[in-house]
């Protein structure tokens, strides 16, 4: 009805939805294993109409990093020759020679050789277990994007947007403090329902408040609102970027779609 066509995902996601580098490890080192997976997508795809792939594979060390670029060469040719598309996903490095199982596997130059399309992942700054803060502070942001456009074409390259924010109870503690993940508009919701006065950090663009609880334990929230999303969202055009990509799109929030249609008309 709105001319949307949906894209399949590839992930190494376990059944318990934790990235298994033991799964992605067999897929990109065994060969027939390799073939059995790639038969089954593209029957898959076949089946549902999908429009293109969208591959997902994160915590590779480095000795996979070239396994995995090749993993995706091969598919791009094979989509390709029919008529369908190749995005992935990417960790939010700065640099090439980052180090950690979360950046190491992802080799920005060869992977954007390899795809149609890549997905920054720039968010989760503020995430569950770590300190309350932006989920996506702007001058993390720009710093990806700033090695990004150095080894992938800007035309090719997604910026993410988190649809989401984190609920900290307070005082932090690492290692046993753990957040809660919450809608942008269950955040202003609980605002308004707590009497909290919402601030705005002008560094990070981002919106954030306290509260204490009826159990009198003290909290910080971080989420996104319209001011941050424009903020973001003002980079696709400044860095020359194909778009965004909205992680995840299931907790509704409409102040998202109207910003981004103020400013661009989507092709």
């Amino acid at each position: 009805q709105y001319g949307v066509q949906p894209v399949m995902s590839l992930s190494s996601l376990t059944e318990e939805g934790e990235f298994s580098t033991e799964r992605a490890a067999l897929v990109l080192t065994d060969s027939a294993v390799q073939d059995e997976l790639i038969l089954e997508v593209f029957q898959v795809l076949r089946a549902k109409g999908y429009r293109g792939l969208d591959v997902d594979f994160e915590y590779l060390p480095a000795s996979l990093a070239q396994p995995y670029a090749a993993f995706l060469h091969r598919l791009h040719r094979l989509l390709r020759s029919r008529g369908l598309f190749l995005w992935t996903a990417l960790a939010p490095k700065t640099s090439a020679s980052q180090t950690g199982i979360l950046y190491e596997g992802h080799d920005y130059a060869a992977i954007g050789a390899a795809v149609d399309g890549a997905l920054l992942m720039t968010y989760e700054w503020g995430y569950a277990q770590g300190p309350p803060m932006a989920v996506a502070p702007l001058p993390s942001v720009r710093a990806v994007l700033d090695y990004a456009v150095t080894a992938i074409p800007p035309e090719k390259l997604l910026l993410g947007i988190p649809n989401y924010g984190y609920d900290w109870p307070l005082p932090f503690v690492s290692g046993t403090t753990r957040a809660r993940s919450l809608s942008n508009q269950q955040a202003i919701a609980l605002a308004v329902e707590q009497g909290a006065e919402i601030f705005y950090d002008e560094t990070a663009q981002s919106p954030y408040f306290h509260y204490t609880n009826n159990a009198g334990t003290a909290h910080a929230v971080w989420f996104e609102d319209a001011r941050s999303l424009d903020a973001k969202l003002r980079l696709i055009q400044e860095y020359g970027l194909m778009g965004a990509g909205f992680w995840n799109l299931m907790r509704p929030f409409s102040q998202t779609w109207l910003v981004l249609d103020s400013l661009y008309q989507i092709r």
